[in-house]
């Protein structure tokens, strides 16, 4: 069609509009390229531009995006807007076809590669030395780049690029490549971006070039602060900081505040703790007055929370944590309510209960819980198990509480705060400690987890604990096998894993570090977090419903393989460098393995024998080793489904700086496609479902089944999946549930569960938006073809009208 346009404006828009006027002299109208220059219009040139971006793409219709770019022609429009134009027009239509986002990408590239040749950067060593110029690019890493610029700029493979979905490439652009100071234009292209974060860490050209690709090929991704700031002047690459509970003194709760500041100014993200400080009305013996509590410290902290915010590139972020046992507890499950005294909220702060077992056994036996005063009791914060137990009930005996309360009323209320706010997240401080490498040794205690629950590390007055992240993106990793079926492709994985375990560890040597106490925490334990995204694209390629005893077995023989090919290379790094510091205090040093602190048998256990002799023998490098954090956004670069979670719908919005766009689940529409079931009457009746199909008709039983939302799999999967991958977990897991109406009675018996289960931490509880997907363009026959009444398999539905309390805790709708 495209051999049919001529170059001048007035026929080529008829050729395409019919009904477009054209008149015998319209006025010839010009566009301004991004050096300023003037020229006539040529729309062979944009239809052409729009070609070369849809090869291999058979569903995408290239004239329909041109023609709506030439439509948005005037006298004067720059060529950035008419890419602009071109890009939002393809991205409109992903949720019509999902190869519009190939498309979108592909366009969008164009358009980065354009603004960094505009700059005269065409190299990588050339934007690498601008940016050590303009003062943005570390000299370490300028120099790297100079000395071996020949094999460095070589190794940039372009054709990495095409591997990108429109928001994972929209995402690097709007927040991961550099920028010029002055020009804000970007400095550098996604392959580049890449190479310069792997340059950051490696220490050759061959471990660079190899991280490199394996980075490229979005097969694996570092955290957020590392691609922020691998390479650049202020090289704070780690992820997590847990800062430990201030002394109850003035002195140590502004030297606090000072310290989380500066681990928010350079991207981390902060667990703090703050079961030491005094409560509301304690005597203040220094002048004879009696305390306000913790509420007015932490609203202080709000402040500086919202103040300091990471330079713009995203809030700053803390979560506090806090024992039950505190007699401000009541106060501070108040914290984030949306009504009451606003001089008593914190919006800006995230909330977590650190719940010992203790508690739960009175929630469970409907017992009294004593409140009391962290100044009458200054040993709790440091004791778990049964040491913790008998303090608690020494100091019970004593009276030493402040007062008492059923402990179901103090849990009710945090069943209510995460109702209400998804906030107060539950976190268990005994199965933290009784499971974690850390605490071999008595006085290392684990205090808190990170702002997202997956870090479990142990802190100290003279140690805030540190980790940084990287997680696999699993959906990478499925091969087809001899008889030409997709299957789970082990090798790749532990090759993948193998690779990434020494670019986490170098993070520590070379990080830089905001404060002291971080510094020489993470000397001297050497934790890393190795985590996995794109479980469910693993299930989707492989056809397993999530909640099946496949998925199960599948999901916990993948964390089995990550764990034991990173201990194999943090044991291959200590024969190098050798052991971290505090090796002697650990449980690995004592022979204890993750999965035996759970009493659990792996598979093959003669590999594991080999391996217990090999720590036995070198130590290793990293205490721990795995912690699957939420992954949000290096899952939007890679193009998966995020972290450990079935998909929330298969149509939802994606928000851009662009705007917002609507997406589909792209192997829903493949089998759709494949069945010729996709076309605009199934598309409205998607709509209308508000991405489920459960509730649409003539809709095949296996793809119900496969393809349920999040909400329509039971809770019980979530948490067991979970607790059967925790024997592999030497941290945690950053593990939302989710309840699509909650109220107390679901998430007493949901959360119940998850204690008894042996769950280390738990993160939001996520409910239904109440917006919905905008339906105006629904048109009525669809409205009417999709009106049968909403329903899941009945294996679900037919349970969840069981009533559910604490007196009934098997039978909870959220988790059978």
């Amino acid at each position: 069609m495209a051999a049919t346009i001529n170059t001048n404006v007035q026929t080529t828009l008829a050729d395409i509009n019919p009904g477009f006027p054209v008149r015998e002299e319209m006025p010839v109208m010009h566009v301004k390229k991004r050096n300023g220059v003037l020229e006539p219009v040529d729309v062979n040139k944009i239809v052409r531009a729009v070609q070369r971006s849809s090869y291999g793409l058979t569903h995408v219709d290239a004239i329909r995006v041109a023609s709506k770019t030439i439509g948005g022609l005037y006298d004067g429009a720059t060529t950035r807007e008419l890419d602009t134009i071109s890009i939002d027009t393809a991205a409109s239509l992903i949720a019509e076809e999902p190869q519009y986002s190939r498309l979108a990408a592909r366009l969008l590239l164009a358009t980065i590669v354009k603004e960094v040749s505009a700059l005269n950067l065409y190299s990588f060593s050339q934007s690498v030395a601008h940016g050590h110029q303009e003062g943005v690019v570390a000299k370490a890493t300028a120099e790297f780049v100079q000395t071996h610029a020949r094999k460095l700029n070589h190794a940039i493979d372009d054709s990495y690029s095409d591997r990108f979905e429109y928001f994972g490439l929209r995402t690097v652009y709007d927040r991961y490549l550099l920028r010029d100071p002055i020009s804000r234009s970007v400095i550098e292209t996604p392959q580049q971006f890449f190479l310069r974060v792997a340059c950051g860490l490696a220490g050759t050209p061959h471990e660079a070039i190899e991280f490199y690709r394996l980075i490229a090929s979005l097969d694996y991704m570092p955290s957020s602060p590392t691609l922020f700031n691998s390479g650049t002047k202020h090289a704070q690459m780690s992820s997590c900081y847990l800062h430990d509970s201030p002394n109850d003194s003035l002195e140590s709760i502004y030297d606090t505040y000072k310290n989380v500041a500066m681990l928010s100014k350079f991207s981390g993200g902060i667990g703090l703790a703050f079961h030491r400080v005094r409560s509301e009305g304690s005597l203040i013996r220094a002048t004879n007055g009696l305390s306000n509590g913790i509420v007015p410290w932490l609203r202080t902290l709000d402040s500086s929370v919202a103040a300091v915010n990471q330079g713009g590139k995203r809030k700053g972020a803390c979560c506090v944590y806090l024992e039950p046992w505190h007699a401000d507890i009541e106060s501070f499950l108040e914290l984030r309510d949306n009504t009451g005294d606003g001089a008593r909220r914190t919006y800006n702060l995230n909330l977590a209960n650190w719940i010992p077992d203790l508690f739960m056994q009175r929630v469970e036996a409907d017992g009294l819980w004593s409140l009391f005063d962290p100044k009458d009791v200054p040993q709790l914060p440091d004791l778990y198990g049964d040491a913790f137990t008998q303090a608690y009930e020494k100091a019970e005996a004593e009276k030493l509480y402040h007062r008492q309360i059923k402990a179901r009323d103090i849990y009710a209320r945090m069943m209510r705060s995460l109702a209400e706010t998804g906030n107060g997240w539950m976190t268990f401080k005994d199965a933290t400690n009784l499971k974690c490498n850390q605490t071999g040794k008595p006085g290392n205690i684990v205090h808190l987890s990170n702002l997202c629950t997956e870090i479990t590390e142990v802190t100290s007055a003279t140690q805030t604990a540190v980790c940084n992240l990287g997680s696999i993106n699993l959906g990478r990793h499925v091969t087809v096998d001899a008889d030409g079926k997709p299957a789970f492709d082990f090798e790749k994985l532990a090759a993948t894993v193998r690779t990434a375990v020494p670019m986490l560890d170098r993070v520590i040597d070379i990080n830089y570090y905001p404060i002291g106490q971080a510094a020489s925490s993470n000397a001297q334990w050497r934790p890393i977090g190795l985590g996995l995204m794109g479980l469910q694209d693993v299930f989707f390629q492989l056809r397993l419903p999530f909640d099946s005893a496949e998925a199960m077995a599948l999901s916990t023989k993948i964390q089995e393989e990550i764990y034991f090919h990173a201990l194999s290379a943090s044991i291959t790094l200590a024969e190098q460098s050798g052991a971290h510091p505090t090796f002697g205090d650990t449980r690995l040093a004592a022979g204890q393995l993750q999965f035996d602190l759970w009493n659990v048998q792996p598979s093959d256990e003669a590999r594991w024998d080999e391996l217990r002799q090999r720590i036995k023998k070198f130590g290793i490098r990293n205490s721990l080793l795995i912690a699957i954090a939420p992954t949000a956004t290096i899952a939007s670069i890679v193009g998966c489904y995020e972290c450990i979670e079935p998909q929330i719908s298969n149509l939802f919005k994606r928000e851009t700086l662009s705007g917002e766009f609507l997406q589909v689940n792209r192997y829903l529409i493949d089998e759709l496609q494949a069945r010729d079931l996709w076309n605009e009457e199934m598309r409205m009746r998607l709509k209308l479902s508000e991405g489920s199909v459960q509730n649409i008709d003539g809709l095949p039983d296996d793809l119900k089944l496969l393809y349920r939302t999040v909400w329509e799999i039971p809770m019980r999967a979530l948490i067991d999946m979970a607790a059967s991958r925790n024997a592999y977990v030497d941290q945690s897991q950053s593990l939302n549930l989710f309840a699509e109406s909650p109220n107390i009675g679901k998430l007493s018996s949901m959360y119940m569960y998850a204690w008894k289960r042996g769950l280390k931490t738990t993160y939001y509880l996520r409910s239904r938006p109440a917006t919905k997907i905008a339906k105006t363009t629904v048109q009525s026959t669809a409205a009417r073809a999709s009106q049968a009444a909403s329903h899941v398999p009945a294996s679900v539905s037919a349970e969840a009208a069981v009533s559910c309390s604490l007196e009934n805790p098997e039978s909870c709708e959220a988790c059978q």
